[in-house]
């Protein structure tokens, strides 16, 4: 019963409102972590080298060893962290008496890449995912946490390394015998990877996007989908009508940015290793990952817009998904 309290009140008295919270301070912090390029690097001193992930925690005030909280880890972005999106919502978890974790995967990459291009060229999803199961591990230690209450919420760029981390073979490179996050939030996330290993950590999804965002292509998502149900994780897929990415952003729309990822068709294969479908290609370095994705990605962008409306049914949906985990009575 105790586990469905928390987000019963988040259905009654709904997200704190903004202005309220802002001034909610997170406390910014390093985890130890790995920098790597694909799966398969994971253990190796060479291809994965220790780095310190950086995140910034925003705790509730009622936590404690006694009465360990919920916790939301956000992953960003391919445009890096937004105050839009993780810090806003970790802020208004923390006043739910949650635990909201931030992680800003391309600060601690820094070396790697500070532009758009090189940061996605040399800081891959895999990189995402060992900061994410890093912090998974780092909430499962901390007393005034319950570690078998942590979600993974991420967008675009996060949000496929959220639909990642919801694969067993995933979850078993970073933590053989650890946690798993309990349920996987993905916020306008392309579908452009397939696993070998189809086995699922039987987590439930819940993936949302726009029918006006070009890099979510419906029926390859709908494979995605399938892929993750047949290995034993339910999913939640909603499409809203005139929607677009980055309805939770910063910049008003429609606006076209980027490339177009939807025809991208990448494989993980069983030992982590990636190749792409189309043409064959390993992706074995940032080299090959341009020419890949060169290859692969169209110049037509896609679209972004800001709707606040959008953001507010978003979020209903998010607290609908929740309620349905926990034991709510």
């Amino acid at each position: 019963m105790m586990r469905g309290v928390w987000w019963l009140l988040v259905t009654v008295l709904a997200w704190p409102n903004v202005d309220f919270v802002r001034s909610a301070a997170g406390e910014a912090t390093t985890v130890p972590s790995n920098t790597l390029f694909t799966l398969a690097d994971v253990g190796d001193p060479d291809d994965a080298p220790a780095r310190n992930a950086m995140v910034t925690l925003f705790m509730s005030e009622t936590a404690s060893a006694g009465d360990p909280v919920p916790a939301v880890v956000f992953l960003h972005g391919a445009s890096g962290v937004l105050s839009t999106r993780g810090p806003r919502y970790a802020r208004q978890l923390s006043e739910m008496g949650a635990a909201g974790v931030v992680i800003g995967v391309f600060g601690a990459c820094r070396d790697l890449g500070t532009g758009f291009v090189d940061r996605l060229l040399n800081v891959t999803e895999a990189a995402v995912l060992a900061d994410a199961f890093a912090v998974l591990a780092w909430l499962d230690a901390m007393p005034e946490v319950d570690g078998e209450r942590v979600i993974l919420w991420g967008f675009s760029y996060g949000g496929m390394a959220t639909l990642y981390a919801a694969q067993e073979q995933v979850a078993q490179t970073f933590l053989p015998d650890g946690s798993r996050f309990m349920a996987h939030i993905a916020y306008c996330a392309p579908c452009i990877a397939r696993f070998e290993d189809t086995r699922a950590t039987r987590a439930p999804v819940l993936a949302v996007s726009g029918d006006g965002d070009a890099i979510v292509d419906p029926e390859r998502c709908a494979e995605t989908d399938a892929a993750l149900e047949a290995g034993g994780s339910e999913v939640t897929r909603i499409s809203y009508t005139d929607a677009y990415q980055q309805w939770d952003g910063r910049f008003d729309g429609p606006r076209s940015i980027g490339r177009n990822l939807a025809p991208c068709d990448l494989v993980v294969e069983a030992d982590g290793s990636v190749h792409d479908s189309n043409t064959g290609f390993p992706m074995t370095g940032p080299f090959m990952r341009k020419v890949i994705l060169g290859l692969c990605t169209d110049s037509d962008g896609y679209l972004i817009g800001r709707d606040e409306a959008m953001r507010t049914r978003a979020l209903e949906d998010v607290t609908r998904f929740l309620n349905g985990i926990f034991d709510v009575q």
